[in-house]
């Protein structure tokens, strides 16, 4: 059995080396707060990478002053010097922005006036500019339309730009997730409409989420018996649901430099647990001990993991609250959406796990042989894949 972990992890190397190290890297989140501004204007407050807004806005072809300061001043960190950047060219900047986020009144066009300097603050350690728009829409009785294209795939620097909208305006209040699927949102939608929204967010955010999917694989292949995945599944989720609300009351601001690496130790940990057991029990590692109680209870080996599995949760659970920028007060008014943004989550995992599971059964009962190959290659694969990650995101 070493030689065929040896050759297995091996494999793994050589069929996941290439793989980049930040599985929610090269993407980015735009936070706009929507409020009424009165006698028919509308003001909006946006927040945006500072880094991304100084490339994307400036012509990075030609020897462009916007470009040259503005990255000095992000390779210095010194906020000020952003600051003065963005409100020197403050032109080019908000003619990129408006030109991809836009507001609406049935069919007129709202017009932006930019209100006040640039500000620059922070999110996750990571620089943000503050703009204040504000929008002359006459005559709003059906509601306003917020469009948002900011920072397409196509201009090259990220993938997959989610817009965070929260508002309170028009006698409604809430929010909503806008991405390059669904780019726009109105004020006049239903709760469940505004509600779908996040619950599609939450299940993208799995499926796109590579290293949340090898989680679920290492934790699929590890187990042995449909009780021990579905506990794990459910207390994984409990973990990342606890962690979601301490970050929505504001009690938990965890940096991402410090979450990242985590996660990607808690997927070589998970996937090496039952490497560890292959190693040591060889064909009997799916063997259960006598647990001496129902149909739900576990062995000691599966009381252990279920521990792991809920710690982990709670720090992935910060890595899913850091994607949707969950960490200040503001965050009350996305409680309901955060929780649908979780549903969706957890719906999918599921889906994931009633797929997969049922024919890892069905192959370990007409070969378990083959089997055991198959959960050993998934998981030293994982295991590598994740100390890789670890490592590149401990140096990032």
């Amino acid at each position: 059995m070493k030689r065929i972990a040896l050759v297995i992890a091996v494999a793994a190397v050589a069929l996941l080396g290439a793989t980049p190290a930040y599985a929610h890297g090269f993407s980015s989140t735009v936070y706009t707060d929507v409020t009424s501004g009165g006698d028919g204007h509308v003001r909006t407050k946006l927040e945006l990478e500072y880094d991304l807004l100084v490339v994307s806005a400036a012509d990075t072809e030609k020897d462009d002053p916007l470009f040259r300061t503005g990255n000095a001043a992000f390779e210095d960190g010194d906020s000020g010097a952003q600051a003065q950047a963005l409100n020197e060219h403050a032109d080019t900047v908000v003619s990129y922005v408006t030109k991809r986020y836009s507001l609406s009144s049935g069919s007129r066009s709202c017009a932006a006036t930019r209100q006040g300097d640039f500000t620059i603050g922070e999110r996750e350690g990571v620089p943000y500019a503050d703009l204040v728009l504000d929008w002359n829409c006459p005559g709003a009785e059906d509601g306003h339309e917020l469009r948002s294209g900011l920072f397409p795939d196509d201009e090259g620097y990220v993938k997959g730009t989610k817009t965070i909208v929260t508002y309170e305006i028009d006698g409604r209040t809430g929010s909503a997730a806008l991405d390059s699927g669904h780019p726009a949102f109105s004020t006049a939608q239903s709760w469940y409409e505004r509600f779908w929204e996040f619950f599609r967010l939450g299940a993208e955010h799995l499926l796109t989420g590579i290293d949340h999917i090898l989680f679920l694989l290492a934790l699929i292949a590890g187990s042995r018996r449909l009780r021990e995945i579905v506990l794990a599944a459910t207390s994984f989720t409990l973990a990342h649901s606890v962690t979601f609300m301490l970050a929505a009351l504001g009690l938990v601001d965890v940096p991402a430099r410090v979450v990242e690496p985590i996660i990607a130790l808690s997927i070589a940990v998970v996937a090496a647990w039952y490497l560890v057991r292959v190693w040591r029990r060889g064909d009997h590692a799916i063997d259960l001990e006598d647990s001496g109680g129902g149909h739900w209870k576990l062995d000691r080996a599966g009381w252990a993991r279920l521990a792991v599995v809920f710690c982990f949760g709670l720090v992935h659970g910060l890595g899913f609250a850091g994607a949707l920028g969950i960490d200040e007060a503001f965050s009350w008014t996305l409680l309901w959406s955060l929780l649908v943004f979780n549903v969706g989550i957890e719906v999918v995992q599921l889906s994931i796990i009633a797929v997969v599971f049922p024919l890892l059964i069905l192959l370990r009962r007409r070969s378990p042989r083959a089997a055991l190959w198959v959960t050993g290659l998934v998981s030293a694969g994982v295991a590598v894949m994740g100390l890789v990650w670890f490592i590149q995101r401990v140096k990032a």
